[in-house]
């Protein structure tokens, strides 16, 4: 297959708003050995985007500069050491950046296959969020069915993955959301019960929910305002996962011992930074046990918008402004 030796990509000279954003060509990735390239037909929006353009979360070495970490498209190219994909594959991955663009060099460990029946816009919304939420709530959450857990933002693009996840696996879900049609939506979602964090104390109410127990799990991103409640929201024995920290980082007066009383761990983790073979464990946990819910329909993307790439501006600015519900996508077709 005759490859083009140059592509069209999406570049910022500068950290700011979405406006330094703006469509450039640059040469076309060549695959490493282990790596496949990607022409890519969908690139999903995701939150460390958001701050990688705002000079807050630089790629790591070796990453491309190039925004985007998840996308869905053929595989046009291998190299020498890749032998479980070929030409013509139809692909979703989890990329170490580079999605917003035409093409892209990925490592083959971190591709999946299109679920069954689904097209580029339901592909390219899985990797980051499903990545993620199997690393931290079912790896490090070791979230077990039957177990109870609460997911802060669970319309948000890791919220619904979360959500339907946990449910899929036979635990009671619990949800925060900022609006009325937000928490509609978790509980179509598979949620027992959905608190609305702007009119209620989401403490409060999960205590009430769980008889004064708690929940076993806490996935959250807020981060700072939140801990000690999620804290005092833990059963004995439970796990509070961190993923990010939109609310900061620094939390001041804290009180630690309902960690002593009620031993309980606190944990999280970031994805980009992770080995390829790490990565690679993660896609094939997911398609052992994710994929087939996926596939069956237990479980679906949720896609708020899809648009295309050339309005990238426009993404990242409904990104920002959190009142979408599930995937923003970016189309290349």
């Amino acid at each position: 297959m005759s490859l083009p030796d140059s592509m069209k990509h999406v570049t910022f000279d500068r950290p700011g708003g979405p406006e330094v954003m703006r469509v450039v060509t640059g040469p076309v990735p060549e695959p490493r050995d282990d790596e496949v390239l990607i022409r890519v037909e969908a690139a999903g929006v995701n939150r460390p985007d958001v701050q990688q353009r705002k000079g807050a979360y630089p790629p790591p070495p070796g990453a491309s500069p190039i925004l985007g970490l998840e996308a869905a498209g053929t595989v046009v190219a291998c190299g020498a050491a890749v032998h479980n994909w070929r030409m013509g594959d139809r692909v979703t991955a989890l990329c170490n950046g580079g999605a917003y663009a035409e093409y892209v060099a990925v490592p083959a460990a971190q591709c999946l296959p299109w679920p069954a029946g689904f097209g580029a816009i339901e592909a390219a919304s899985l990797p980051e969020t499903y990545f993620t939420v199997w690393a931290n709530l079912f790896d490090l959450g070791r979230l077990a069915p039957g177990d109870s857990v609460l997911v802060h933002g669970g319309t948000s693009g890791i919220g619904v993955a979360a959500l339907q996840m946990a449910h899929a696996h036979g635990a009671s879900v619990y949800a925060t959301a900022g609006s009325a049609a937000k928490c509609n939506a978790c509980l179509e979602l598979g949620a027992t019960a959905a608190i609305n964090y702007r009119e209620r104390d989401f403490l409060h109410e999960i205590k009430a929910l769980t008889a004064g127990n708690g929940v076993d799990v806490v996935l959250d991103m807020v981060g700072a305002p939140y801990t000690q409640q999620n804290l005092r929201a833990l059963r004995r024995g439970g796990r509070l996962i961190q993923i990010a920290f939109m609310g900061g980082s620094i939390a001041s007066n804290l009180d630690l011992l309902p960690i002593m009383i009620n031993r309980l761990t606190v944990t999280g983790s970031t994805m980009r930074p992770r080995s390829t073979a790490e990565k690679g464990g993660i896609a094939a946990a997911l398609r052992e046990r994710a994929w087939p819910w996926l596939e069956s329909g237990k479980i679906r993307p949720v896609i708020a918008e899809a648009m295309p790439w050339g309005d990238v501006v426009r993404a990242h600015r409904l990104m920002e402004e959190s009142g979408h519900i599930g995937k923003i996508i970016l189309s290349f077709e």
